[in-house]
């Protein structure tokens, strides 16, 4: 990619960011500023505007294939100086707390305040010390000194910082930021690359002409990190199968690496998928055209552990699922291995080896899309409840904008720009380590407790993968405790809930209730008349007074029809 541009160019592109310092939303350099006058700016981003001003694209640190001695060559030659930012863990500490501490989010950020206030009455900023035994000398001082009226740590326009405690709590957490950095170096260095630049992937999709809401594209990719077997349910043409095909595109190094199959209407058993044995040659097996079991197969080599590789099957209901997935559901839990065959090895005509049995190792995902209309066999809420389910749906505003501005796809200018994250990719989602949360816990056995009056109830799995959805979703996303308790009620525990309106009807109102601030009861007539101010969950209470409407016109409701 050939990039020149004047001092002049790259001034224009300075003072556009200054006049509209929304552009720096999402492009934030973790590590190097431009130095301007004085003033700040992420050097990529200079150098996108400016490209944008002469008819160009946006422009990410990938396009030059993640080195960042091209891009910072450009502006220094150009008479930019270009520096690395002072040594700050604060921003690793936050993404560290987030996924080690099992607190509220409002005790996480009391604790970032607490440490900054505390730095100015010690008189250095703490988040620029790295010496842990300095760190641990000011903790013990604190634990003897903070709670002195009066004393070195007292502040009166902030008393309780000191004498609750605040200042110590706090301290204690950045020292063991500092202990969990020494165990493992690349928390710092390496933090970006952690979280695999799932902004990058935002704006690359953007890029391709898909626009997709934010929140969408995140709950998709922390779902895949909780369990490899993602539902896109919904409406036909709402961007289910384009979600999966750009991720895929984005993060893989070439098209080997995935499989989008689209499921025939006539899959009545596990052939399309895994193939068969020849009944007439003892040593011969005939691989699926699908190229499904070349894959699984592939994904199993031990030299190919660090890449990810991809099943999307599109439009899974066309046929029954469990005549064809079986194999793929019970392995998920059990996991164990599908045996293809028995009695000596087979190869397949082409004389490619085909083990007697193949397992779904832990770097192969399988997607599914579902489209909802009259044509297509229902997934029984067993299958649902196997997967992260994520509902598509497209709203007047979305619509409105795609009318305004409708533009082409090309998913040609993702291709393997992700690729060099996809080895976190895989370190992220082999994380299964959940801490306690007694605030979950609670709100969580309050939805139990309805869903169990109609017998949808939820067992030890699907409680595991809620926490686990929720501490992924913390992870590459900035959501509230109450947007993550949100989406986990929807995506595990929504999907089972399914009856007649007189098996239903009292329990959705109970649900419904459950996400209301100060709900006392509720009326289908006056829903409208609701405040979004005093709805905790707004994914599920939408979900719920759909199916709510969906039993009472039809005599039944379930999570995928309504």
């Amino acid at each position: 990619m050939k990039i020149d541009f004047t001092q002049g160019e790259l001034i224009k592109a300075i003072k556009q960011i200054d006049s509209n310092p929304d552009l720096k939303r999402g492009r934030h350099s973790s590590r190097y500023d431009l130095i301007y006058k004085g003033a700040k700016y992420p050097p990529i981003l200079v150098l996108s505007v400016a490209n944008e001003f002469k008819g160009g694209k946006e422009i990410t640190l990938s396009d030059f294939k993640n080195n960042i001695e091209i891009p910072f060559k450009i502006l220094r030659d150009k008479g930019f100086e270009v520096k690395e930012k002072s040594l700050n863990n604060q921003k690793d500490y936050i993404e560290w707390s987030k996924r080690a501490l099992s607190i509220q989010t409002s005790t996480k950020q009391q604790y970032v305040t607490s440490i900054e206030n505390l730095s100015k009455i010690v008189g250095y900023n703490i988040f620029e010390r790295n010496n842990l035994n300095e760190i641990i000398d000011l903790y013990e001082d604190l634990l003897k000194e903070q709670k002195n009226k009066g004393g070195k740590y007292y502040e009166e326009e902030r008393p309780s910082a000191s004498l609750k405690g605040w200042y110590s709590a706090s301290v204690k957490t950045y020292v063991d930021f500092l202990k969990a950095r020494k165990e493992d170096t690349n928390i710092g260095n390496n933090l970006n690359y952690l979280l695999f630049n799932q902004q990058e992937f935002i704006q690359s999709i953007r890029n391709s002409g898909l626009n997709f809401d934010p929140t969408i594209v995140i709950r998709f990719i922390a779902s895949l990190l909780t369990k490899p077997f993602v539902l896109l349910t919904g409406l036909s043409g709402s961007g289910k199968t384009k979600i999966a095909q750009s991720f895929v595109q984005w993060i893989c190094e070439d098209d080997s690496q995935y499989k989008i199959i689209p499921v025939g209407a006539d899959w009545t058993n596990r052939e399309p998928l895994l193939g068969y044995p020849n009944g007439l040659s003892p040593e011969e097996y005939i691989l699926p055209d699908s190229g499904v079991l070349n894959i699984i197969i592939e994904a199993s080599k031990d030299e190919n552990q660090h890449k990810p590789y991809f099943l999307i099957l599109d439009e899974m209901n066309l046929s029954h699922v469990e005549r064809y997935f079986a194999d793929f559901l019970s392995v998920m839990e059990s996991e164990d291995k599908i045996m293809l065959y028995c009695g000596t090895n087979r190869k397949s005509p082409e004389g490619v080896y085909v083990p007697p049995f193949v397992d779904i190792s832990k770097n192969l995902f399988i997607i599914g899309t579902v489209n909802i209309d009259e044509t297509t066999y229902m997934f029984s809420p067993k299958v649902l409840d196997r997967a992260n389910t994520i509902e598509f749906r497209i709203d007047e505003a979305s619509i409105k904008s795609f009318f305004r501005q409708p533009s082409t796809i090309d998913l040609s200018v993702l291709k393997s720009k992700g690729a060099s994250t996809s080895e976190n990719f895989l370190k992220l989602a082999s994380d299964n380590h959940i801490v306690p949360n007694d605030i979950y816990a609670d709100i969580f056995v309050k939805f139990f407790n309805e869903l169990k009056k109609t017998g949808a109830e939820f067992g030890y799995r699907t409680a595991f993968e809620m926490l686990l959805l929720m501490k992924k979703l913390s992870y590459i996303g900035t959501f509230s405790d109450n947007e993550c308790i949100d989406i986990a009620v929807m995506q595990k525990l929504l999907p089972k809930l399914h009856g007649s309106r007189s098996k239903i009807a009292k329990v959705l109102d109970a649900l419904i209730l459950l996400c209301l601030k100060d709900g006392q009861s509720f009326s289908i007539a006056k829903n409208e008349e609701i405040s979004s101010e005093n709805i905790l969950y707004p994914i599920t209470f939408e979900k719920l007074v759909r199916m709510y409407k969906n039993a009472l016109d039809n005599g039944f409701t379930s999570y995928a029809e309504a």
